[in-house]
């Protein structure tokens, strides 16, 4: 969404529109990058804006599938002009909705992933929230490879230079190594901070005050506080002192970082685990995103402790015979973990919620993420809605668990999906490979496994349901804020 007056020169095929509601006044354009397309047809499946003529729907929708040869000079020309637009609706809508967070320019652009992946939209959307300021520590898997896939990065910066800082580690390490990433950026601003106290007597008191004192939780007092800084760093480059020169050298640190730990589930649940688990019950303020694809999906769809009771995968060919391990209750056995299960697909909202949850909270964060994978057998482009029917059987349960809850004398899990299913189990194992080819070769493992899944799914999710109806007024408001981890 833009000012009319970004319009001067506008190439004679670039199309754009009044904007409404919040953006009423600004023109507002929706631009495809057609040599960089996939194909996969998800955004077209997804859109919700359909064109209706005479009350009836004529199949069209706000965006469309076209041949891209008789597209690709004006649509490269229109992609050209579009970057140079200076955008205004990311400052005018709120960002923790699903029509802010779209309107914020995604730091994390055209990947090498599988058309359709499921991954990437929440890699996305991470960097739509905290990119400017984001440092994440990828594990070794599919979001290392399309997201590292050097000489060439899917990364990428703000017109003022400003983006993601992304390196990788090993399967086996990436919490610890992202912890030490927590570690030092703490160092650091620690270490900026001492040296700014004691050069208070030659940069002004107040700026010392604000600066140390800026709590920068949101995006609004981060960009205040890089304007502190850019203010110290004048100051400083006029002092001729030892301490000055030292201060000059960490003054970026004085704004904080936001480091998120992210990788798959064949990390999360298996080989990194004991890290994980480790790094989780430090109780510093880390974030961890798994992309949960409950298959090692980089290896070829290898099986791993995330894969569901019965789904066929390498090394599980007649089908899982064990149910899936359940790493957000684990975590949440802590008390001190925020832990969120998300389906972007079931619910955008609270996606949203849970990543801006997350980094709000003042301790360790996890986020499970539903992540559709081609190693499932179903339609790409239609990927989000098997999300939806994830959920709509019950196999897959959005809730959060905020402890912040505790210290107001409530439960602090919050179910976000109905405990009563809306569609068989039967229906969502059908409309997936991975678990309806076992029905074509084995029929009767099949169905003996579908009667086990069916039974587990629905212990488990009467389990979520008592647990979150508990009386957790157990302590005193006195007793939780002392118990609290900082």
């Amino acid at each position: 969404a833009y000012e009319e007056s970004e319009l001067k020169g506008v190439p004679p095929t670039f199309k754009y529109t009044d904007g409404r509601g919040d953006l009423k006044g600004l023109k507002f354009t929706v631009q495809v990058a057609v040599e960089d397309c996939t194909g996969c047809g998800a955004c077209v499946y997804n859109c919700p804006a359909k064109e209706k003529v005479d009350g009836k729907e004529t199949g069209k929708k706000a965006i469309n599938m076209h041949p891209q040869i008789p597209l690709r000079e004006t649509e490269r020309e229109n992609w050209e002009f579009f970057l140079k637009i200076k955008e205004k609706g990311s400052q005018i809508l709120n960002r923790f909705t699903v029509k802010g967070s779209q309107m914020v320019r995604p730091l994390f652009e055209f990947s090498g992933a599988c058309a359709g992946c499921g991954e990437t939209p929440y890699v996305k959307l991470l960097t739509q929230l905290f990119g400017d300021h984001v440092a994440i520590a990828n594990a070794t898997g599919c979001s290392s490879i399309y997201g590292g896939n050097l000489p060439t990065t899917p990364y990428c910066k703000r017109d003022d230079g400003r983006g993601p800082v992304w390196s990788n580690s090993l399967f086996e390490d990436n919490a610890e190594f992202g912890f030490g990433m927590k570690l030092s950026y703490d160092k650091l601003y620690e270490y900026a901070c001492e040296l700014l106290k004691e050069l208070e007597g030659k940069v002004y008191s107040k700026l010392v005050t604000d600066i140390i004192s800026s709590k920068q939780d949101s995006w609004i007092e981060i960009e205040k506080q890089r304007g502190r800084v850019s203010e110290l760093k004048k100051i400083l480059q006029n002092i001729n002192d030892e301490k000055a020169a030292r201060l000059l050298a960490v003054t970026d640190y004085l704004v904080k970082k936001s480091v998120w730990i992210v990788g798959g589930d064949g990390w999360a649940y298996d080989i990194g685990y004991g890290g994980l688990d480790h790094v989780l019950a430090s109780g510093r303020k880390v974030r961890i995103l798994v992309l949960d694809t409950e298959v090692y999906s980089n290896t070829g769809g290898q099986m791993s402790k995330a894969t569901p009771l019965g789904a066929i995968a390498q090394f599980a060919a007649g089908g899982k015979p064990m149910p899936k391990k359940d790493l957000g209750m684990l975590a949440m056995t802590y008390g001190n973990i925020y832990v969120a299960q998300v389906a972007m697909g079931a619910n955008m909202q609270q996606t949203i919620n849970a990543f801006k949850e997350a980094e709000e909270y003042d301790g360790p964060s996890l986020i499970i993420a539903y992540s559709h994978c081609i190693a499932h057998g179903i339609n790409m482009n239609e990927g989000m809605n098997e999300q939806k029917k994830a959920v709509a059987c019950g196999r897959w349960i959005l809730y959060r668990f905020n402890p912040n809850l505790r210290k107001e004398g409530k439960n602090p899990l919050i179910l976000d999906s109905s405990t009563k299913p809306t569609i068989s189990l039967r229906d969502y194992l059908m409309g997936e490979i991975r678990f309806k080819s076992l029905f074509q070769t084995k029929p009767e493992i099949a169905e003996k496994l579908a009667k086990l899944a069916e039974e587990e799914y629905r212990w488990r999710l009467s389990v979520y349901e008592q647990l979150s109806k508990m009386n957790c007024d157990v302590f005193s408001n006195k007793n939780v804020n002392e118990m609290s981890v900082k």
